[in-house]
């Protein structure tokens, strides 16, 4: 699914009209990042920032990806590792793939253009990273997949 919000538009091409996230980007397969197509940046966009989040988490939204410093581009690429890849839920750094314990879950890939580079610490969560932001975006989007887990796994 592609949206637009404030002039940004943001889809990824494996999982389009929020269909099902394919296996490789989950816990199930190779647990890395699908790109994430970026369009219609402000003129003014001097980096990115990443969010991905499950909002269908048993104990509250769950971060599975907290990023910022990217580079603006048209595409952030598959198995992106760039930037400043903050902390998730999991207290890690970079993507953690979808993982639900249990049912369909639906995962938002949330991309922020900023005006300036953040000079905030790796250890930053999502919450930081929002607040940092907060004096410098320009404008946001996001896509949405979901994945399926029919049985309990730890």
């Amino acid at each position: 699914m592609e949206t637009t919000i404030h002039g940004i538009s943001v889809a990824a091409d494996e999982f389009t009209g929020g269909t099902a996230i394919p296996e490789r980007f989950t816990c199930k397969g190779r647990n890395i990042s699908p790109a994430i197509r970026i369009g219609l940046l402000p003129e003014n966009t001097r980096s990115l920032a990443i969010i991905v989040e499950d909002p269908d988490a048993p104990n509250g939204v769950f971060d599975h990806w907290i990023a910022w410093n990217i580079e603006p581009a048209a595409v952030i690429p598959e198995q992106y590792a760039g930037g400043v890849q903050g902390l998730n839920s999991k207290g890690k750094r970079g993507y953690t793939g979808p993982c639900p314990p249990m049912g369909r879950h639906r995962y938002y890939f949330k991309v922020y253009a900023l005006d300036t580079m953040l000079d905030i610490s790796p250890d930053t969560d999502k919450k930081s990273l929002i607040h940092a932001m907060q004096d410098h975006l320009l404008g946001g989007g996001e896509c949405m997949g979901y994945f399926e887990n029919n049985r309990f796994s730890l």
